[in-house]
């Protein structure tokens, strides 16, 4: 590792130090807009992908504000079973979005899991009643005969993308939480998976004969033979065409894309240049006023144009997952995606904005963004030890 990346490396702990609370790790630095926007909370999604790398650090404050976070969002946990969008517990607020949140309950119990394994910790033997609720209701939202979680529209960490029914990063994050919780039909998953999300080629006639819901569910899409990613998502009329990088990541790590398929997963995001100059862009093809799948919300706060914040938009923290995609094949490719992560946390003087524009580069969103501190942790160690 060089000066710059054992330099990140100080400066995330930093970060992450002054971001947290006695309740857990906020989603940023402190600030005016940071109030206004609520990032001064605990997130589901946020506190638990943090916490991934807070776990690795060997920092005795920053281990014990990832148990924290964990438990506060347990504390919170609806009756139901689902964890918050965010809670601000000073003021016992908790937020679940506006058509709910599903990831931040998937991230919530990956995170237990990889905490428990990484700091010799029994968390969830102590949560274990607040992780059986989370699991059921999880499994409420699962296709009994797919056995894929279905959801809303702006409803995961892309929260302004108008994906829904079956999305593609919510069913690796799903496959991925059967696998760490032994849950039943975690074959089935995979497989349906690699049904129903897959670009490049539509099921046999015998698979489509022997399900004629499958079938009818995937008559409407026009398969492309040249794109080995897979569809951001499915629906009874739609589906998505813009490449969700983070979902394709997400499903290479987990296992559910095979060997080959991974290859040509990478190969495909670098032919076009998907982390070029910098890190990946949330998508190869931004969706347009002219899209049919463009919705009036996606100008909410004037963020998801295209090359924007979800809508192609380059995250810090997304660069991370990536280089851990990268050493699978290649551990040099994947340190010179660290090096890039850490100019791209560089820029203005250490401000670890939260994204930049796909491409023009500049620096945009929120600063001191605590998931991109805490990725380049994780990948530092992963690729260190």
């Amino acid at each position: 590792m060089n000066d710059l990346n054992q330099l990140c490396y100080k400066k995330s702990i930093q970060v992450l130090k002054n971001n947290s609370t006695k309740f857990g790790i906020l989603a940023s630095g402190k600030s005016q807009k940071a109030v206004n926007r609520n990032y001064l909370s605990i997130f589901g999604r946020d506190a638990s992908i943090c916490s991934l790398g807070m776990a690795l650090s060997q920092d005795k404050q920053l281990i014990k504000t990832a148990r924290n976070s964990l438990i506060t969002l347990a504390k919170h946990q609806a009756t139901n079973g689902q964890i918050p969008f965010y809670v601000k517990p000073e003021k016992n607020e908790i937020d679940f979005y506006y058509l709910g949140c599903i990831d931040s309950t998937l991230w919530w119990l990956i995170a237990i899991k990889h905490f428990d394994k990484n700091t010799n910790s029994d968390l969830a033997k102590k949560l274990k009643i607040k992780i059986n609720k989370a699991i059921n209701w999880l499994l409420a939202q699962e296709h009994p005969n797919f056995y894929l979680l279905s959801q809303n529209e702006a409803s995961d960490w892309a929260d302004l993308m108008p994906r829904s029914g079956f999305v593609l990063y919510t069913n690796a994050l799903w496959y991925w939480v059967k696998k760490l919780y032994k849950l039943n039909n975690t074959k089935l998953t995979k497989k349906y998976f690699n049904y129903i999300f897959n670009n490049n080629s539509h099921p046999s006639k015998n698979i489509i004969q022997n399900n004629k819901k499958l079938g009818k569910l995937l008559s409407h899409i026009k398969y492309n033979k040249k794109d080995k990613t897979y569809l951001s998502f499915i629906n009874y009329y739609q589906w998505g065409k813009e490449v969700d990088v983070f979902g394709n990541i997400l499903a290479c790590l987990t296992g559910l894309a095979s060997p080959s398929k991974i290859k040509k997963i990478i190969k495909y995001l670098q032919k076009n240049k998907i982390d070029k100059p910098y890190g990946p862009k949330t998508v190869l093809n931004p969706i347009t006023k002219n899209d049919s799948a463009w919705r009036p919300y996606m100008k909410h706060h004037n963020l998801n144009k295209p090359w924007q914040y979800h809508n192609g938009g380059i995250w810090p923290f997304i660069d991370g997952w990536w280089a851990v995609l990268l050493s699978m094949i290649d551990k040099n490719l994947a340190t010179k995606e660290l090096t890039k992560m850490a100019e791209l946390n560089k820029i203005n003087n250490w401000q670890f904005n939260e994204w930049f524009h796909g491409q023009t580069e500049q620096p945009m969103g929120m600063p001191y963004q605590s998931w991109n501190a805490a990725m380049y942790l994780f990948i530092y160690n992963h690729l260190n030890k």
